[in-house]
């Protein structure tokens, strides 16, 4: 079985900030790439941003320049250190990994159960 335990979330102003973590745990053999999505009431599950394994990272142009993405792979977590907050990035963050299991012959795509953010004055 594998895990996805994201924490970090909750309530903060505008402008101000969250750093949000997702660690993966179990039967893992390898992580390929770890993302953090978000799905805001009455719209779909949007990419925010991603890390491969290889180091490069990709961001919705909403957040570019605000928020910013890291890894440690020794500990199989994501961050997502999120600046400069405004009312339309509310919305329940998903920590999502791309990971090949031991003894699987491909990878999947395992989610976590979802964090609340939200941005309030």
């Amino acid at each position: 079985q594998v895990q996805l335990v994201e924490s970090g979330g909750g309530l903060v102003q505008p402008g101000g900030s969250l750093r949000l973590s997702c660690a993966a745990s179990g039967s893992i053999w390898r992580i390929n790439a770890m993302a953090w999505y978000r799905q805001a009431p009455g719209k779909q599950r949007e990419l925010v941003a991603a890390s491969a394994s290889g180091g490069t990272t990709e961001y919705a142009d909403s957040v570019k320049g605000r928020f910013t993405i890291s890894r440690d792979n020794a500990k199989n977590t994501v961050y997502l250190q999120m600046n400069s907050l405004t009312p339309e990035d509310a919305a329940v963050y998903y920590c999502n990994a791309n990971l090949l299991r031991s003894g699987a012959w491909r990878a999947y795509d395992y989610w976590g159960q979802g964090i609340q953010v939200t941005v309030s004055s």
